[in-house]
């Protein structure tokens, strides 16, 4: 089983976007694929039309005073396998934290009781907090879905920081998978730019920048409005098609 975490602490870049269409394909691929929406705003859960309230969440399995099993809060949708998320874990800083010897390690030990899953695809919050310290503790790969601006290249540092102390402290086999360029316009000069100079930035990190970038369209918002994976809202549309030939680059189909 391999889990796979998308981060990025800048926000409205695309990490929901790219998790639930990564986990969409790999299923549709014949992988059995799990999502873990470790975002409060649960925007993943609310693709995948998850139910939060009256039922378990990942609040149950990481926070609860009585934690339960991590496929005891498995959520068994349309859209496909779910581990949804809970307003209530913006309360989770408070109690990981407190949790000094094994606060970091919840994510990490939960998948050890799955069963027959290829690979888990987590979606994280955009911040740098003890839930996403659980979820690259918990990881083999990192993807960075960045968007061409600026701002968006200025964050990486910090990111990177986070993982390098990371894989020094906590988990020694943890992979940058690479950068992933998201809502991409070729035809603008700064696009081009900044292209360049992530993939100088990549190099500096020891990964890579996809050779596959993701063009930006409507679509994935009209499928966000309507609470619909991108894949099963417009399965032939240019993104959909760009993140199947992501996730081929991802896992070496390509």
């Amino acid at each position: 089983m391999k889990t796979i975490v998308i981060a990025n602490q800048k926000g409205g870049i695309g990490k929901t976007t790219t998790s639930t269409a990564l986990a969409s394909i790999l299923a549709e691929k014949g992988f059995k694929t799990l999502l873990i929406d470790t975002d409060v705003q649960c925007n993943s859960s609310d693709t995948y039309r998850a139910k939060i309230k009256d039922t378990a969440t990942l609040y149950d399995v990481l926070l609860d005073d009585d934690r339960i099993k991590l496929y005891e809060a498995i959520q068994h949708t349309e859209m496909g396998d779910i581990v949804a998320s809970d307003p209530l874990l913006r309360r989770a800083d408070s109690i990981l934290d407190a949790d000094r010897a094994n606060g970091v390690f919840r994510l990490k030990d939960a998948p050890e009781e799955l069963n027959g899953y290829d690979y888990v695809v987590i979606d994280t919050a955009p911040s740098m907090n003890s839930l996403l310290q659980n979820c690259l503790v918990a990881a083999d790969e990192v993807v960075i879905p960045l968007t061409a601006d600026r701002y968006s290249v200025q964050g990486l540092s910090e990111l990177n920081n986070t993982i390098n102390a990371t894989k020094k402290r906590q988990n020694p086999n943890l992979k940058v998978a690479g950068l992933l360029l998201v809502k991409y316009n070729k035809r603008t000069l700064l696009s081009k730019e900044v292209k360049e100079s992530l993939e100088e930035i990549a190099e500096k990190m020891h990964t890579k920048l996809f050779t596959t970038t993701i063009r930006e369209s409507t679509k994935a918002r009209e499928a966000q409005a309507t609470c619909t994976t991108l894949i099963k809202y417009d399965s032939n549309s240019t993104t959909a098609q760009d993140y199947r030939n992501f996730v081929d680059e991802l896992i070496g189909e390509k």
